[in-house]
């Protein structure tokens, strides 16, 4: 059956979060068993190990939402939308903060934490990324020391300008800017000084 481009990147999206997923779960239960048995290893060492477990874990959980298949019947409550969030922000200089306050479909989460990864591509020393979202749509506001902005992947958001250079790490404005329009939503991104503002509706 024939799939469009989009399609396909959420499943395989879907298929590497769900495959990393378990065993780094595991590797977390068991430190977690050791620890009540009184055997576990508290050394700074184990330490790091935990923490970078619980570090990918988070950023699994939030790239399983950002770039894995969503559907409109799927539902995210705002304490996990939230806590996904937070997660990812856990031990960096980011920040966000998330207002909704009702259950969302996952497919409107998804466009929010993809906008957050373009915000977080042009804030080098952190910020903050503010999620407000009304009957219109989404309005988010992301404030930083410094930004680096590259026009050409702002402008594409606008739907101005083809990418002409595209990274791994910057894969979610092109993948964004699909998924928008795939579900009948506009774009408008504009950037200051040290403040980005991004609405989607």
């Amino acid at each position: 059956m024939p799939q469009h481009s989009e399609t396909l990147a959420t499943l395989i999206g879907s298929r590497m979060c769900h495959d990393l997923i378990s065993p780094i779960g595991a590797i977390q239960n068991g430190l977690e068993l050791m620890a009540m048995a009184g055997t576990a290893d508290t050394s700074a060492e184990m330490e790091l190990i935990q923490d970078s477990c619980a570090s990918a874990a988070a950023r699994i959980r939030f790239f399983r939402v950002a770039f894995g298949l969503a559907a409109d019947a799927q539902k995210m409550s705002p304490r996990e939308s939230a806590m996904t969030l937070d997660g990812l922000c856990n031990g960096t200089r980011m920040s966000a903060s998330w207002s909704p306050k009702e259950d969302m479909r996952r497919t409107e989460v998804q466009l929010a934490y993809l906008t957050h990864l373009c915000c977080e591509s042009a804030m080098p020393k952190g910020g903050n990324v503010q999620f407000e979202h009304s009957a219109n749509g989404w309005f988010i506001t992301a404030t930083a020391p410094r930004l680096t902005v590259i026009s050409n992947h702002w402008d594409h958001l606008n739907g101005t300008a083809e990418l002409l250079e595209l990274a791994p790490n910057r894969v979610h404005f092109a993948l964004l800017p699909i998924l928008a329009a795939d579900r009948g939503h506009k774009l408008l991104a504009t950037a200051t000084e040290n403040k980005l503002s991004i609405s989607i509706t």
